[in-house]
């Protein structure tokens, strides 16, 4: 098999400046500076780009290049996406600021190799076939999207998909969830770099066009009869629940100083949790930023017995445990319905360095000042807090990365959720792209699942997003302040159909496999093919 060079006139200088800039676009289209919108057509431009730069031809393209360009991109790419890892580890790490550029660079470097190993397989395979070129390029794309989820605990911020949650491939979510999306995106990259003034009188090429239309239109039928409920439940659905959501706002570098930012909490948040009137209070992760034996004593013993009596209940973060058992990142729901022992979730996904420490990094951690940094871990799938006829399904932070975690809870359809709600505290990374980024992965899982994402956190963004991934009510991010909305739980029709997405329902069975799967196969494919061009290549 042959191939040309893509650029021919670029010098390979140039191809790198062409991949950083392509790769500093992927990372604005996750989150718009200013605007915080996430952009589908600007990811697409941004990976049609790389796609350019090693898509095949007549002349062969060296691996090396191709695995040169690739690391590059994503360098740029995970460098711009998550930068504010600067502000956590130098402003409120105390990490000297060099040292803290640093770690964000190897990080970055150390996550795009996985792109880099892609690209270079890629051009070291990819049949001259065009169709079957994008299809291979989409393919070892999610297969370096998903090793970057999986290995070392998995750090998936910022993977492409998530820029599409307002785009025309969000059908997609309830089908393949956001790698698929990814997937399909970086195959139509490929596909339309390769577009040909021919094509327009190739019968082949308008035939695949037509059948990649006919998939598309499928899948928003599918999707806008899911959403907007085509068949009559069979039974009468609980009320809407009423929340209010609580913002403390609390100062990040002062937030466990217990002379400022602890007792500051601790004021608020008791306060709020008394006044409440709404069917479910939220407040976020460490809201009480103290173990409980560190309390005063009567403090969550008061909280407890406000909500024993009457018809709320309310959802809290705090750290839990003790020296001697461990410690864990923790949800306490108190309702009169579950009094003693009160509701407990704790963490699973825990974050490096910051809630675990690695095997060989203690140095690391000892250079920086972040207190509560090595807890236990919880179980994957851990039982929904029942309230007013729902099942809602905590998760703690970052944990709404994972999926394919969260979908562990979806086995058993009668039991699945009806509602999630993300525990947050952004406030480590400063007023910045970190909170748009973090509030489109809650509206990509709100996608995936089908399933209202409620959001409370310290700092923003708290909101209220519904079943179709639709932000319905936001609080302004970094003010004290509670939101008040309601939420309509989805999944509770029994003789109609539990309603579980199709992504759920593999997912929950089989996690991500299926999509390792489907790469790994097409590298075999390709691997075994290679050098065998097929005939009327369209």
């Amino acid at each position: 098999m042959a191939r040309s060079v893509a650029t021919p006139g670029l010098a390979l200088p140039v191809q790198a400046l062409v991949a950083v800039v392509a790769g500093c676009a992927q990372a604005a289209s996750l989150a718009w500076p200013g605007s915080g919108a996430p952009l589908w057509w600007l990811q697409l431009a941004s990976l049609a780009l790389l796609a350019w730069l090693v898509q095949p031809g007549s002349v062969p393209i060296p691996w090396r290049r191709g695995a040169v360009l690739g690391g590059l991109f994503a360098t740029a790419w995970l460098v711009g996406t998550f930068w504010w890892l600067f502000i956590s580890l130098h402003t409120y790490g105390g990490l000297a600021a060099p040292l803290a550029v640093a770690a964000v660079l190897a990080l970055a470097l150390f996550l795009a190799s996985y792109y880099a190993i892609a690209l270079g397989i890629y051009c070291r395979l990819a049949p001259t076939h065009r169709a079957l070129a994008a299809i291979f390029f989409g393919a070892i794309w999610l297969l370096a999207e998903l090793a970057r989820g999986f290995l070392w605990t998995g750090f998936p911020w910022g993977a492409g998909g998530y820029a599409h949650v307002d785009g025309p491939l969000a059908v997609l979510a309830r089908h393949v969830g956001v790698y698929g999306v990814g997937a399909v995106a970086a195959t139509l990259a490929m596909g339309a770099v390769q577009w040909r003034r021919r094509d327009l009188r190739n019968w082949r090429m308008w035939a695949l066009l037509a059948v990649v239309a006919a998939a598309w239109v499928g899948a928003a039928v599918d999707r806008f009869c899911a959403v907007n409920l085509c068949h009559t439940p069979a039974q009468p659905q609980p009320r809407p629940l009423s929340l209010e959501l609580l913002q403390g706002n609390i100062p990040q570098d002062e937030k466990f100083q217990p002379g400022s930012g602890v007792p500051l909490a601790l004021q608020w948040y008791a306060h709020a949790l008394r006044e409440a009137e709404a069917d479910l209070v939220v407040a976020p992760e460490t809201a009480i930023p103290l173990l409980p034996q560190q309390l005063l004593p009567g403090y969550l013993e008061g909280l407890r017995e406000r909500y024993a009596r009457g018809r709320q209940a309310a959802l809290l973060g705090i750290p839990l445990g003790d020296a001697d058992l461990g410690y864990t990142n923790s949800v306490l729901g108190f309702s009169p319905t579950s009094q003693s022992p009160a509701y407990q979730y704790d963490k699973h996904h825990l974050v490096p360095f910051g809630e675990f420490i690695p095997p060989l990094f203690k140095w690391f951690t000892a250079m920086l000042n972040i207190p509560l940094g090595d807890f236990n871990r919880g179980a994957v799938s851990q039982p929904s807090f029942p309230w007013a006829g729902q099942r809602i399904a905590p998760n703690i932070c970052y944990e709404d990365l994972f999926g394919e975690e969260l979908g562990a809870r979806f086995i058993r359809p009668e039991q699945a959720p009806t509602v999630l709600v993300n525990f947050s505290n952004i406030g480590w990374f400063g007023n910045t792209v970190a909170i748009d980024q973090h509030l489109h992965i809650s509206r990509m899982r709100a996608l995936e699942f089908e399933r209202p994402m409620v959001r409370a956190t310290n700092t923003g963004a708290t909101a209220i997003i519904d079943h179709r991934g639709v932000v319905t009510h936001q609080l302004a991010r970094h003010t004290r302040g509670v939101l008040k909305g309601e939420v309509h739980g989805r999944g509770l029709d029994e003789r109609s159909g539990w309603q579980v997405t199709p992504y759920a329902w593999w997912v929950s069975r089989w996690g991500l496999l299926p999509l390792w799967l489907f790469g790994g196969l097409a590298v075999v494919v390709a691997a075994l093919w290679a050098r065998r061009p097929l005939p009327g290549g369209a």
